[in-house]
């Protein structure tokens, strides 16, 4: 089962795995845009499609609901719905922060506990959760709450690691710095991100093989593309408080702070 399956990265990992013939699960808002990629891959592998806004509290147990009314064993979660809140903590109301952190936490934990016991069941079960390169390193000025929230997934990522090795579970944190997709359109600041240089993007379909290949092999966390692997081997080096007054610097070219 893949959240926000609608698009960019989402949409990519569907793409991947039905190349490899895995049947697919897709869930996003939008289900007319999960019914176009439906028809795209259905005549590689099953698909089923169940819309589900999950910044409702109520949608994952609803969600999980279906799927077992539907009978659909469930062997690989990609926990990848998300999106980004542009601007300081306090220019946005409380329900905005109160309904983003219920789908990068709230969801993305819920749908983890309730469909953990099919995923261990299989022997091979996967989990991926889709977090950023921005959990590796020093928060940036906006967007105040998304640094923290996919830090969480890594950290998430790595309890599950060690807590279902064992039943032959590997999860995995998918961690791609600027990646072409819909978000930046999304928060409004696609101009100010075209500015950064070709070179420091990612294509959507390496960063879904990235995850996917992770995943099977066991790794914990992965960092796609060359360019990154070597900033976090490099900021990993550097004192706290130098990469922070570095990120400090720089906020305004990747972050909307107004």
């Amino acid at each position: 089962m893949i959240t926000g399956a609608s698009s960019g990265i989402g949409a990519e990992i569907a793409r991947e795995y039905a190349r490899r013939g895995v049947p697919l699960i897709l869930t996003a808002r939008r289900e007319d845009r999960l019914a176009q990629l439906a028809d795209e891959l259905r005549a590689r592998v099953p698909i089923e499609i169940i819309s589900a806004d999950l910044a409702d509290p109520t949608a994952p147990a609803r969600l999980c609901d279906e799927i077992e009314r539907r009978r659909l064993p469930v062997r690989i979660l990609v926990n990848n719905a998300g999106y980004g809140v542009p601007g300081r903590y306090r220019s946005k109301d409380w329900k905005t922060h109160a309904d983003f952190l219920q789908v990068m936490l709230g969801a993305t934990s819920e749908l983890t506990w309730r469909l953990l016991p099919s995923i261990c069941a299989h022997g091979q079960g996967r989990i991926i959760n889709v977090a950023s390169f921005a959990a590796l390193v020093p928060a940036a000025d906006g967007q105040t709450l998304y640094a923290p929230a996919k830090a969480y997934l890594v950290k998430f990522s790595e309890a599950l690691s060690l807590e279902n090795a064992d039943r032959g579970v590997h999860v995995t944190a998918l961690c791609p710095g600027f990646t072409w997709s819909e978000f930046h359109d999304v928060t409004g600041t696609r101009a100010m991100m075209s500015k950064l240089p070709k070179w420091m993007w990612l294509h959507a379909d390496a960063v879904a093989r990235a995850g996917i290949d992770a995943a099977e092999r066991g790794q914990v966390v992965v960092v796609p593309g060359a360019f990154y692997k070597t900033m976090y081997c490099l900021i990993r080096h550097l004192p706290d408080s130098w990469a922070l007054k570095l990120m400090g610097r720089n906020s305004g070219k990747i972050r909307k702070v107004d």
